[in-house]
């Protein structure tokens, strides 16, 4: 997929208030400071689509942008930010919720995960509560450029084996990405590219 234009539609907390276009939607979540901005810039070739910040916790609101005139990109708030106030996240996590369980157009979403880190609690709860709720998700492991090629595909299999423990039958699908280097960009799309085409079929 060639990106041609990714426009910036808006920011709200209310998921009533979200564009009411029937198009298909893919949803961007994880830690803070996960590298989200910066990856969703690297896939729609934007330097600044999406604002990158050294502050995690820099996305508080449910941000859509419009690709190709064709498909939502969803900047979702990042979870698990321990500076803002417990009343905050409260609030963080309501809206979130509510995205998730309420929004028809929604067709994926993608779980951020830092390839450099042991499986988080909190990511492994997030993934259980989409698959108990039944949002069709993947994962995609970032900043690749920061660890060598091996030990990436290690901390892939030990976070494999974590989720297989935490009782999924297998791994759900996954991309390994560097916004940095590009890697993973050609293969998201093209994941993205198949969902429209099977959507285009099957409209709303």
């Amino acid at each position: 997929m060639k990106i041609t234009s990714a426009e910036f539609i808006i920011s709200n907390s209310d998921v009533s208030k979200c564009p009411n276009e029937p198009l298909p939607e893919y949803a961007f979540i994880g830690r803070s400071n996960v590298g989200k901005s910066s990856l969703i810039n690297m896939l729609t070739n934007h330097k600044n689509l999406a604002k990158t910040s050294g502050k995690p916790g820099k996305t508080q609101l449910i941000n859509h942008f419009k690709i190709n005139l064709n498909w939502f990109l969803v900047d979702l708030p990042g979870y698990g930010y321990a500076r803002v106030s417990k009343k905050t996240k409260e609030v963080f996590q309501q809206f979130i919720t509510d995205y998730f369980e309420k929004r028809q157009q929604l067709v994926c979403a993608f779980v951020l995960i830092d390839i450099r880190l042991e499986a988080q609690k909190i990511d492994l709860e997030f993934i259980n509560y989409l698959g108990e709720t039944e949002v069709p998700f993947c994962i995609i492991f970032t900043k690749a450029d920061k660890i060598g090629k091996v030990k990436a595909q290690q901390n892939v299999a030990a976070y494999k084996k974590k989720v297989m423990a935490n009782g999924w039958e297998e791994m759900p699908q996954h991309f390994i990405t560097s916004s940095s280097e590009g890697i993973g960009r050609d293969e998201l799309l093209a994941f993205i590219d198949q969902i429209n085409s099977e959507f285009k079929k099957e409209p709303f």
